[in-house]
């Protein structure tokens, strides 16, 4: 059996108790370690306190290992339980949808366990789930790349009244070019995109563009370390959050639609104070 158990977005106490009933039955345990980060990163501390808790050793399994080594995981699945721990919900990158696609087609049994994500937790500002229309992500800008996809579907969205999820990119053991091309693979220090960075980027984008998707005065809401003890939420202006410091990864932005009274009102006790 694979089972593949989300661990919620604060710290290691936020597994369900099914999770932990299903980690204490398995063999080998991986952790993801590319898509998302618990608040305390993954460093030696943070995997013993999720040691201790869990009564497993953890194997840390980054990019490279899932696309590299993902049928040596589902082999090991095929003759004992295997767990791959997922920061948030399984479901909430598509990474973990293509494990479960090659699991079932290789004949080994999938048990998922749910857990909260940043599609649901993002509800916290006040604005309601259910008039979110596409999420975005947005990818760090190079001096050669700077992709702007994701604005027809921002603009889409602001058409409609609806707000906008924008997941910011994180880099985690991510190889530079330059070591590519030599075939020996040195990697970047890990980066965590921040709410002013994004912002920034989209008003480049805008800029270019030009097609009034939104501008400096756009109400956003930006959410830093969803889930933990220390989340921060403050409303405000593109430009007003722009120069906002919400300390510690990961953050994300919402870019506002139509707003409901209700809504209105609970965003007002996270609206920056001029």
């Amino acid at each position: 059996m694979l089972y593949i158990i989300g661990l919620g977005l604060g710290n290691e106490k936020d597994i369900t108790l099914r999770g932990l009933e299903a980690i204490e039955k398995c063999d080998k345990v991986y952790i993801e370690a590319y898509t998302s980060l618990l608040s305390f990163g993954i460093s030696s501390d943070g995997l013993s306190n999720l040691e201790k808790l869990y009564g497993k050793p953890l194997i840390v399994a980054d990019r490279e290992m899932v696309e590299e080594k993902a049928d040596l995981i589902l082999l090991q699945a095929r003759d004992s339980d295997v767990a791959f721990l997922v920061v948030g919900d399984p479901f909430g990158a598509t990474t973990h949808t293509d494990l479960v696609v090659r699991a079932k087609q290789i004949g080994v049994d999938v048990e998922v366990v749910h857990n909260a994500s940043v599609m649901n937790a993002v509800g916290v500002c006040g604005l309601q789930l259910y008039r979110y229309g596409e999420t975005v992500s947005i990818p760090f800008f190079t001096e050669t790349w700077r992709p702007d996809s994701f604005y027809d579907k921002i603009k889409s969205n602001r058409d409609l009244g609806l707000h906008t999820l924008c997941l910011l990119d994180i880099k985690v053991k991510e190889p530079t070019l330059e070591s590519l091309c030599r075939g020996k693979k040195v990697y970047e220090p890990p980066r965590f995109m921040s709410v002013g960075t994004a912002i920034e980027q989209l008003l480049e984008v805008e800029l270019k563009r030009g097609e009034s998707a939104y501008n400096e005065d756009t109400t956003c809401v930006g959410l830093a370390r969803l889930g933990s003890e220390d989340q921060i939420v403050a409303a405000g202006s593109m430009g007003q959050l722009r120069s906002v410091d919400f300390g510690a990864p990961l953050h994300c932005l919402v870019i506002v639609g139509e707003t409901h009274p209700v809504e209105e009102e609970m965003l007002g006790f996270y609206t920056i104070k001029e």
